[in-house]
Order: structure tokens, then C-alpha cells, then sequence
């Protein structure tokens, strides 16, 4: 019976964790819906914005092995609470910025505190789900990125045109509030909970992280693909105003219909292991044929200059492509908790989002000078978008070891 309750739990914990990655991912996604309107009102070019999204990035990287050091050290119940609250009020601050660079101070603070996000969230699914189900259970949590992405252009667009768009920031940034109580009062480690015996887990000093294949696999696989989700989440509300013309009253449904495809592809994305393991292959092996079937979806996107002027045709590409790195992501995370024991997987998430924000990063400032040098080509980059997954796909190949 104890057992029986500690798995009901483990779903509604994964539940917590879904919401939580939604307010995330509403919070951050709200400054590129607004992107248009804030050029316009602000007068950016698209390299200040650029720097902009290097600032969220910067904090959000190194802020990312400290955060995942104080989630392994205060615990997953206090130390997510603090992030949801703090990542909160920087989300509404927004609305006092008068120019760029009130916004980069405002999204260096909400890097910093956005950045305890996935590694509080992995280190709860290390804990509380059996290797077998965590591909599953990331997949369902990662689909709040998802769910946030859809979310903020059904909200952001109604709010800034009625009200104004720091109303956006300010009612988006307050939903955070909501979340934090529900989770404090209900969540408990699973060595507090009824029915989970506790146990004694080594504390792995990040000496010995960084000299494993293991570690620098998710690091390297997060450094090459993460830039891509944050080009699509920063700089397709732009790429669709200025291809085809869309205002913001009308970037909401072509936006949803992307992100409703990767929600799809994160929770398909998380299945296809399961699905495998079900069916005799080695885990390993399965975590490697779920990320190549992604990396070979994602190449989808290459082709979206191609559709010319038919924007659904360009929608229908990104989107596939959207998915598959959702389903990417999902296996990716698997990298950082399968291998290690479970006091050392926030530390390890937090490197590898540390990867990932430094690649994003470096790659945020370069997207906005080529966009303002080029006048607006964006082929090349979908290019690269959709080719890096095969060059992470051969390096993850290579580093993370075989079980078997």
C-alpha cells in the first residue's frame, strides 16, 4: 500500500514539475513576443537585442553549476521555491525597463535565477522515478517548456494591446506566486516520504564529474543544441514579422501551433526508449536510437526558405523540427541521470545547462550582427539549426560510455 501511494506521489511530483517548467518558459518567452513592439517603442536594432539575450544567457550559464550545487546541497523542496519567487520578481521587473540596458540588467537577474530550473527538476525525477520511467517522466516536465511557449502567445499579445506591454511582465511574472506555496506545502524528498526508505548517497566533488566521459557528453551535447531552442523561442516571433509580415495581434496561432508540436515530440520523444526497453534493447542502446531518430528530424528546418511564401509550409518545418529537439532534450537529461548517483545529478545538470547557456550565449550576439549585416537572411541559420544535432549525435556516440 506504501508503495502503491509513493507512485501515485511520484506523478503528481512530476505534475509540480510540469507546471513549474511552464512558468518558466512563459517568463522568458514573453521579451521575444514583445520583440516587434519593443524595437519599435525603444528603437533596438537587432544586435541590441542580440546583447540582450546575451545578458539572460550569461547569467543563466554561470549561474547554472552554482544552482545546481545548491539544489544538491539545500534540497530540491527549499531550493526550488527560492528560484519559482526570485526568478518571479525579476520576471515583473521587466515592466520598469526604460531602454536596453534596463532590459539586460533585468534578464541578467532572471538568467540567474531561471538557471535553478532544470536541475532542481532532474535531481526530483532522479529521485523519485526508477531509471525505466525517467525518460518518460523528463519528457512529461520538459513539455511545460512547451505548454509555456503556447501559452504566452495566446496571453502576451492580449495584455499588450489592451493594457499595454509591461502588463504583459507584470501579470505573466506574478503567476510564479501561485506555484510556490502549493509546492511547499506538498512536496518531500522521497527519504521524507511514507514508504521510501532513506538512503545514503555519496556527495561527488565536481573533480571527478569533470573527468567523466559521461558529464562531458551531456556537456557537449547541451553546448551544440541548446542554441537552437533559444533561436527559435527568441527570434522566430521576428523572423515571422519580417518574412510575412505578422503583427502582434497575429503571432499567436503560428506560434502555438510550434510549440503544440513540441510538446508532442517531448513526451513521443521521452516514450521511444521505453518503448525499446520494452522490447529487449539495452538501455543504452535505446537512449542512443531515440537521439538519432531526433537529430535526423530536426534537419527538417534547412528547408524552411525554401517554402518561400507560404508561411504554413515554414510553420509545418519548424515545427518538426521543434519537436524532434524536445524529444532530443528529453533523452539528452537521461545522459546526466542515469550514470550518476542521485546526490551528484543537480551538479551535473548544472554543468550541462552551463554548456548550453555559454553556446546559447555566444551564439545570441553573432545571430543579431548577421541578421543586422545581411538585412535579414535567415537561411543560413536554419542551416546550422538543423545540422548540429548529427555533429552532437557523433560526439555523444563517442563520449558517453557503453554499459553494455
Amino acid at each position: 500500500m506504501a508503495g502503491a501511494r509513493a507512485r501515485n506521489f511520484r506523478w503528481y511530483v512530476c505534475g509540480l514539475l510540469f507546471f513549474a517548467t511552464t512558468i518558466n518558459y512563459v517568463d522568458r518567452q514573453v521579451l521575444g513576443l514583445l520583440k516587434p513592439v519593443l524595437e519599435k517603442e525603444l528603437g533596438w536594432s537587432e544586435a541590441d537585442y542580440g546583447w540582450i539575450i546575451f545578458a539572460f544567457q550569461a547569467a543563466y550559464g554561470l549561474m547554472m553549476p552554482l544552482a545546481g550545487r545548491l539544489i544538491d546541497w539545500a534540497g530540491t523542496r527549499l531550493g526550488y521555491a527560492a528560484a519559482v519567487a526570485f526568478w518571479s520578481l525579476a520576471a515583473m521587473a521587466h515592466a520598469l525597463a526604460r531602454g536596453a540596458a534596463d532590459f539586460r540588467l533585468v534578464r541578467f537577474a532572471l538568467g540567474l535565477s531561471e538557471s535553478a530550473n532544470f536541475p532542481a527538476a532532474i535531481k526530483t525525477v532522479a529521485g523519485w522515478f526508477p531509471q525505466r520511467e525517467r525518460a518518460m517522466a523528463t519528457g512529461i516536465f520538459n513539455s511545460g517548456a512547451n505548454v509555456g511557449a503556447i501559452l504566452a502567445p495566446l496571453a502576451v499579445p492580449y495584455l499588450a494591446l489592451r493594457y499595454g506591454w509591461r502588463s504583459a511582465f507584470l501579470v505573466t511574472g506574478a503567476i510564479g506566486f501561485v506555484w510556490v506555496p502549493v509546492w511547499w506545502w506538498s512536496f518531500r524528498e522521497p527519504a521524507d516520504h511514507p514508504g521510501e526508505p532513506q538512503q545514503q548517497i555519496e556527495r561527488v566533488p565536481y573533480s571527478r564529474l569533470l573527468t567523466s566521459r559521461a558529464a562531458w557528453a551531456f556537456i557537449i551535447g547541451k553546448f551544440l543544441t541548446d542554441p537552437v531552442w533559444w533561436f527559435y523561442l527568441f527570434w522566430l516571433p521576428g523572423f515571422l514579422s519580417r518574412e510575412y509580415g505578422l503583427d502582434l495581434s497575429h503571432l499567436g496561432l503560428p506560434l502555438i501551433v510550434v510549440y503544440q508540436a513540441s510538446t508532442v515530440g517531448s513526451i513521443g520523444g521521452g516514450a521511444i526508449p521505453a518503448a525499446l526497453l520494452k522490447r529487449g534493447w539495452q538501455p543504452h542502446r535505446a537512449r542512443e536510437a531515440a537521439l538519432l531518430i531526433c537529430a535526423v528530424a530536426v534537419t527538417s528546418v534547412i528547408f524552411v526558405m525554401r517554402a518561400g511564401g507560404h508561411m504554413w509550409l515554414a510553420v509545418a518545418l519548424v515545427s518538426i523540427a521543434a519537436a524532434a529537439h524536445q524529444g532530443w532534450s528529453a533523452n539528452l537529461y537521461t545522459l546526466a541521470s542515469d550514470p550518476f548517483p542521485r546526490n551528484a545529478v543537480g551538479s551535473v545538470v548544472g554543468l550541462g545547462g552551463m554548456g548550453g547557456a555559454v553556446g546559447g550565449m555566444l551564439v545570441a550576439p553573432l545571430v543579431g550582427i548577421w541578421l543586422d549585416w545581411s538585412h535579414g537572411a535567415y537561411g543560413p541559420l536554419f542551416v546550422i539549426a538543423g545540422s548540429i544535432y548529427l555533429v552532437a549525435f557523433g560526439v555523444i556516440h563517442w563520449l558517453a560510455p557503453n554499459p553494455a
